[in-house]
């Protein structure tokens, strides 16, 4: 059983390899298109708070249950075959190359257009955003979901194997899904929320780290002054921000200190957004050889 919970480097080669030359399954065979189905399942129409409460928490065990033991027993596969479907399961955990696609389609001058594009990532109300606030909203998601849709999945790959890599993934699309302020989800996502802040926690803060190794003095300045502002997300953003020196602002919500970003920042992102991870993918190579 401990051999299961031990991260495969050859897995871990090849799911980056997947990644980097493919990009994203298609939906129908998306392993994490079918953890959010689980969803539709439990979030049964109640008005009690405690019902609503208590369906979160029985779906994050069963979604969260039978993926960690698909984990397990893909990782009991002996051979070549195993080490396939460990890569194949693991790459749907992370997104390096989608993630770099859906930002770089945010660049765009008319900006009908490019509300339309930063809409599919973020989850305010883009309509009546100006032209640098659409910036800023793009930045803010590639910086938040490196820590999410990377150094998430890596942490807990490394930390244990394909097992940790897809509870973590059920976790963070459940709250992706349901972890709302609204009358629908307040109760149903709070469960999910909660865990999804408490895995989050060292990832976020790493990926900060990441971010900072680029532009030290700048980095940390920034995340002193905002990182607190909310338990995880607010780490990687305001490295991020630090390092670009420019601003980031959710209206009514939070505001970063630095220029407006115009739309050429956007390459720029890119740009640290790919330096950074290319020094992640390195840390947990080595890792994951090590260990």
């Amino acid at each position: 059983m401990i051999k299961a919970f031990v991260p495969n480097v050859w897995a871990f080669s090849i799911a980056i390899g997947i990644d980097l030359i493919i990009g994203e399954y298609p939906n129908a065979i998306h392993p994490v298109v079918w953890m959010g189905k689980m969803v539709e399942l439990f979030n049964v129409s109640s008005e009690s708070k405690g019902v609503k409460f208590t369906q979160g928490i029985v779906l994050l065990i069963c979604d969260g249950g039978i993926w960690f033991l698909a984990g397990i027993g893909t990782v009991m596969i002996p051979g070549i075959v195993g080490i396939i479907l460990q890569s194949f399961l693991f790459k749907s955990t992370f997104s390096i190359r989608g993630l770099y696609s859906h930002i770089k389609k945010c660049k765009i001058d008319d900006d009908e257009k490019m509300r339309h594009e930063v809409s599919m990532i973020v989850s305010r109300d883009t309509s009546k955003l100006n032209k640098w606030h659409l910036v800023s909203a793009a930045l803010e998601s590639l910086s938040e979901n490196t820590s999410d849709s990377i150094t998430g999945p890596f942490f807990y790959f490394f930390l244990l194997g394909l097992p940790g890599a897809l509870l973590y993934r059920v976790v963070n699309t459940i709250d992706a899904m349901v972890g709302y302020h609204t009358f629908q989800f307040e109760w149903f996502g709070k469960a999910p929320a909660r865990i999804d802040d408490v895995m989050n926690f060292i990832p976020s803060r790493l990926t900060a780290m990441f971010f900072a190794i680029f532009s030290p003095k700048k980095a940390f300045r920034s995340i002193f002054k905002y990182g607190p502002i909310k338990i995880n997300g607010t780490y990687p953003m305001s490295a991020f921000s630090g390092v670009l020196g420019v601003k980031f602002e959710k209206i009514g919500v939070y505001e970063f200190d630095g220029r407006e970003p115009c739309l050429s920042d956007v390459d720029r992102g890119l740009r640290l957004y790919t330096f950074s991870v290319s020094v992640i993918l390195l840390f947990f190579f080595l890792l994951v050889v090590v260990r």
